[in-house]
């Protein structure tokens, strides 16, 4: 069935008719597909994650981030006011904030030195009225309609959300009940930051967003999960799905581990030995909560995880940088009231995940297998019907595809596609 944007491709693209159990692998390749995206999903009804507050603490303060391609800095005002907009000066389109972080009372763009305050209001043009009585601005020049574009905010637990279009419904419509809760449990005290780094993955953004909500692969690619029973599919655990199926949480319980003999036949050859770790220290946790869950990747459309593992908790902002690569930030958050021992105990389980984690070190590279592999097979398509073809929430196992099957409802309604 050739479906609604078709139109907007000069190649028509059609969806198969076995729904999100099949994904086409054109859909990582075509920048056709990846233009529209741009306008879609990221210039349309959804929520982008900007940044954190505690990345703009003081009055003054700015921080460069992306929306999509789109360059966009968020400020605090000198009343403590968060504001957003593109970071592109009205004058020529250059980009006004240069440096990540910075602060100031204004933001001045150094090729012309158009300046805005801190609301992006255009506030100064350098020789508005021309030199000696000649050249200058026409006397029609209205400076209130050349502003920095604005995005609106809203904030949730320190996440600073933005989005283009009047209809996004407010961000707690937006994530649903159970996704709003579960930001509020990993991230609902006052955050200090512990640490931030950042890597290009030579894939496609959607390849990461389908591996956030992948937990059919994590005890089989993650070796040092199944080894170290940190997680594994045999534990008590789920698979939450917001109600409109986008959004998703997958967890686990590492104290109700009974081990199975599927992971004996399945061949997994991390639970065939026992290993020890020379620094055993690194696996040294606290009770934190009270629900046993002591894993959680909670997968935000569109490009956006949180995940708690052990104690470590942090957040996964994944952004396109182009059809086949991404930039995958890693920010890892402790809470101010931690002691020092909790602290020192989250930095250290920072080692679990990012650009080199024991656990997540392999995610750096499959994304991009997958990508090479479907090179010039864009007819083909992906089978996705681990745990079946419904895209409901699963209390009894976390060998499933659903989430990932949610992310492609999800994307297939805001696409056009469906």
């Amino acid at each position: 069935m050739v479906l609604a944007a078709a139109e907007d491709l000069s190649d028509p693209f059609e969806w198969p008719d076995a729904g999100v159990t099949r994904v086409p692998y054109r859909l990582f390749s075509d920048p056709e597909i990846y233009a529209l995206e741009q306008q879609r999903i990221f210039r349309g009804p959804v929520w982008n994650y900007l940044c954190l507050e505690i990345d703009i603490p003081n009055p003054g303060d700015h921080k460069t981030t992306t929306v999509g391609e789109i360059p966009v800095v968020v400020t605090r005002d000198e009343n403590g006011d968060v504001h957003a907009m593109v970071n592109r000066c009205a004058h020529k389109g250059a980009l006004v904030c240069l440096k990540e972080r910075g602060n100031s009372k204004t933001m001045t763009c150094v090729y012309h030195s158009w300046s805005y305050d801190l609301r992006g209001r255009l506030k100064g043009i350098a020789f508005r009225d021309g030199l000696n009585g000649k050249g200058g601005m026409p006397e029609d020049f209205d400076r209130d309609k050349h502003r920095l574009e604005p995005l609106r905010i809203e904030i949730i637990c320190g996440l600073v959300f933005g989005t283009f279009s009047d209809e996004t419904p407010s961000i707690e419509s937006y994530l649903g009940e159970k996704m709003t809760a579960s930001i509020r449990r990993n991230l609902g005290r006052p955050l200090k930051p512990l640490g931030m780094h950042s890597q290009i993955i030579h894939n496609n953004w959607k390849l990461y967003a389908e591996n956030v909500r992948d937990s059919y692969h994590a005890t089989l690619l993650h070796t040092f999960y199944t080894t170290f029973k940190i997680n594994r599919l045999d534990m008590d655990g789920g698979i939450v799905m917001a109600d409109d199926k986008w959004h998703h949480i997958s967890f686990a319980k590492r104290k109700t581990l009974q081990e199975s003999e599927e992971y004996q036949n399945a061949n997994v050859h991390s639970a065939q030995y026992e290993s020890k770790l020379d620094g055993p220290e690194l696996l040294n946790t606290w009770d934190e909560y009270d629900d046993g869950i002591t894993h959680s990747i909670q997968g935000i459309f569109p490009n956006l995880a949180i995940h708690s593992t052990l104690n470590s908790l942090a957040v996964r902002f994944f952004a396109p940088r182009g059809v086949d690569e991404t930039e995958l930030f890693w920010i890892y958050l402790g809470c101010e009231d931690d002691t020092e021992e909790q602290t020192n105990m989250r930095v250290m389980q920072g080692n679990l995940t990012g650009t080199a984690g024991l656990v997540s070190l392999e995610d750096g590279c499959i994304n991009e297998f997958v990508q090479r592999g479907t090179r010039g097979s864009g007819d083909r398509e992906a089978f996705i019907e681990m745990g079946g073809r419904d895209v409901e929430p699963s209390e009894a196992s976390r060998a499933t595809e659903v989430a990932i099957r949610g992310f492609w409802t999800g994307y297939r309604r805001i696409m056009g596609f469906a």
